[in-house]
């Protein structure tokens, strides 16, 4: 068994190095005609070469390339109608002689759609027939039998992911593009999700006076349950934070917390995040700094009390929204 994953591993890659040797002007010739396109581009395939044809258009739809697949039988009944002369169309088939995909191709040049052909045979009536011709042949499949697509749809997937790729480069498209399109996934919320976006506002925020008592901030803490909470000084101006720990390390001094000032007991220098920031900065300082809350000021700034300290994230935020 190990045997031949390894064999059908090894033909697949030396399937894609050929492939990517021979690339040449009509490689660029079609990247060209994709990115002028003013349309869609509509992918078409028939059986496994359908398949591929499917997530070569969801590639490229989440890359910055509107793109959607035709089922080249449904064509034939119908669904041509979502064709436009503004757009353009790739079509998939190793035989380079698929019935299905043959049926479309004259509704395709009558439109005068540029038709982009990704085959396995660059003497078909398919690659006759296409603009530009994309050399996608394999020297044999990794089935033993010679018959299941196997090489064939991995160098045709390939090459759609090559396509893409040189699309993506050349729109200029960013990670905050590729976000808005993903905003359901965790890469999306990493790239949209903002401090803001989860912070506790207003009365939630874990605050007390520098000339406060211990208990009092105790309370504050008990009550806010962040296991901290920020000092502030006489002008308002964020100039401390009190955690369970340096609790523990008075504790461990004898000192009594119930009669030491809020000042006595913090540790000073709180870290803090801009709003603006992106959740999943506020998670990488949380790690570098081995923390688990960031008190959240404008332009990450320590100033007017309440008015400055705008809100508190908490690690538990950033696990609920799913950065964790």
């Amino acid at each position: 068994m190990l045997n031949a994953a390894r064999r059908t591993l090894n033909l697949e890659a030396e399937a894609i190095t050929a492939m990517a040797m021979r690339l040449d002007d009509r490689f660029v010739q079609a990247v060209e005609r994709l990115y002028t396109c003013r349309g869609r581009v509509v992918v078409t395939g028939m059986g496994k070469s359908g398949l591929i044809g499917q997530k070569i258009a969801a590639t490229f739809s989440s890359t910055g390339t509107p793109a959607l697949f035709l089922h080249p039988a449904e064509g034939s009944h119908g669904d041509l109608g979502m064709l436009t002369r503004q757009d353009c169309v790739i079509a998939l088939s190793n035989s380079g002689e698929t019935t299905e995909v043959l049926a479309i191709l004259p509704v395709i040049k009558r439109l005068g759609v540029s038709l982009i052909g990704l085959v396995g045979r660059i003497d078909s009536t398919l690659a006759r027939m296409s603009d530009v011709v994309l050399d996608a042949s394999v020297v044999r499949e990794a089935c033993p039998l010679g018959l299941a697509p196997t090489s064939s749809t991995t160098a045709a997937l390939a090459m759609g992911d090559a396509l893409a790729v040189s699309l993506l480069e050349k729109r200029g498209f960013d990670s905050e593009q590729f976000a808005l399109f993903h905003p359901g996934g965790s890469l999306g919320r990493r790239l949209l999700l903002k401090v803001e976006d989860i912070m506790h506002r207003g009365v939630e925020i874990p605050l007390v006076a520098e000339h406060e008592l211990g208990r009092e901030a105790i309370l504050e803490m008990t009550a806010k349950r962040f296991g901290m909470t920020g000092v502030t000084n006489p002008s308002g101006e964020l100039v401390g934070v009190i955690t369970d720990g340096d609790l523990r390390r008075h504790l461990e001094r004898g000192h009594d917390l119930l009669t030491r000032t809020a000042g006595e007991l913090m540790t000073v220098d709180p870290k803090t995040i801009a709003p603006e920031s992106l959740a999943a900065e506020a998670l990488r300082r949380m790690e570098e700094k081995k923390i688990t809350s960031l008190f959240v000021c404008p332009e990450g700034g320590r100033h007017n009390g309440r008015g400055g300290v705008v809100g508190v994230v908490h690690l538990h935020d950033l696990l609920q929204a799913g950065l964790v």
